[in-house]
């Protein structure tokens, strides 16, 4: 029942995360996105991923509030309460799948691999191309941060 719940928030924040105006709003409710991955990774007994994943959320975090506050225009109207309800009542809809399917701890069928060994072992270009992707945005906000300090 908590693999349902986890993964029944994380498809809500990440909704929320792509769907709302505001860049604060968003950037927060990507971090419950995060959060909730860490935690799936957590109880899948693949603790250094779920590690390793919150590390990175937190770079990426700081760099998207940092650049959520410095860059985007300051919008007066507050988001409305029924464009939320809509974002939510999709994120819930999404996830009927999985609060109905049942979860178990996966594992690569057939091949006797484990969840947490299948994370690194297979997946190992993915941990390599997420590194490089936060790194391309904190050299691109540092770039704009900077054309923007030069011009004022």
């Amino acid at each position: 029942m908590i693999f349902e719940i986890i993964s029944t928030g994380l498809l809500i924040s990440a909704c929320l995360a792509i769907f709302l105006d505001e860049a604060i709003y968003s950037v927060s409710a990507l971090a419950c996105t995060f959060f909730f991955t860490s935690l799936l990774y957590l109880l899948n007994d693949a603790i250094y991923v779920a590690i390793f994943q919150f590390a990175v959320a937190v770079g990426t975090l700081a760099i998207l509030f940092l650049s959520g506050e410095m860059l985007s225009t300051k919008s007066e109207n507050k988001p409305s309460v029924n464009k939320l309800l809509i974002l939510i009542f999709a994120g819930a809809l999404i996830s009927i799948p999985t609060i109905l399917l049942s979860i178990s701890n996966p594992s690569i069928v057939g091949s006797g691999i484990a969840f947490e060994e299948a994370l690194w072992d297979l997946r190992g270009m993915d941990v390599v191309f997420q590194g490089l992707v936060l790194l391309t945005v904190a050299l691109g906000t540092a770039i704009i941060l900077y054309e923007k300090k030069r011009r004022a």
